[in-house]
């Protein structure tokens, strides 16, 4: 894809979404952070059902302590692989607790040293709650970077990396949410939605479905 039809491409999804943030329900960063951490492998609904019933109760690192990991357990159970994440989310806590003063910190190396937290992970609380310019690869954009020719790459870093290079700076920042969006709703795994897609006409993909471009 050439760079009038990437910086066509992002205008169209910013006019149709000026603001686009994600579906995670959080009302601080420490609240997103445990929610990004809680939603490997999960859908954002099946955490939302999860963190509407333990933020209420916990929602600060020292709080989530208090409650020990069985208490935790007990709220996040209905998420696939509960059990290693409770774990990395007392551990999250308390390294919050003993080195960060119980706050989030806003560097990369600080965030990615935290257990549970990789780098799609870092790049969601820095985008999201920080408002860096970053691009958390997750299986949504890596599939759309790829099927577009938006920014191929074999690996979701290789993605990243080219994403960076190519997104106009005036969409960098929404970008990441954007995609995410695109894939999660018009541009599916199996089955695109491409008589529905607003940048059909611009998409490399060969094997669009009927009824558009």
């Amino acid at each position: 894809m050439n760079p009038e039809k990437r910086a066509e491409f992002f205008r169209r999804l910013a006019e149709l979404d000026p603001e686009p943030t994600t579906e995670l329900e959080y009302d601080s960063t420490f609240e997103l952070l445990i929610a990004v951490i809680l939603s490997a492998q999960a859908t954002d609904v099946g955490v939302n059902k999860a963190t509407r019933r333990l933020f209420p109760v916990a929602n600060t690192p020292e709080a989530i302590l208090a409650l020990g990991e069985d208490g935790l357990k007990a709220h996040i159970r209905t998420l696939g692989l509960f059990n290693s994440k409770a774990k990395n989310v007392i551990r999250t806590c308390r390294a919050l607790v003993e080195h960060h003063g119980g706050e989030v910190p806003r560097r990369r190396e600080a965030l990615e040293a935290l257990p549970g937290v990789g780098r799609k992970t870092a790049n969601v609380v820095l985008n999201t709650a920080f408002g860096e310019p970053t691009m958390a690869v997750d299986t949504h954009i890596f599939r759309v970077a790829n099927r577009t020719g938006l920014a191929a790459g074999r690996t979701p870093l290789a993605v990243e990396k080219a994403l960076l290079a190519r997104v106009p700076e005036p969409y960098l920042q929404h970008a990441h949410h954007w995609l995410i969006l695109h894939g999660r709703y018009i541009c599916k795994a199996r089955t695109p939605d491409c008589p529905h897609c607003p940048v059909a006409d611009l998409c490399n993909f060969k094997d669009k479905t009927p009824g558009k471009a």
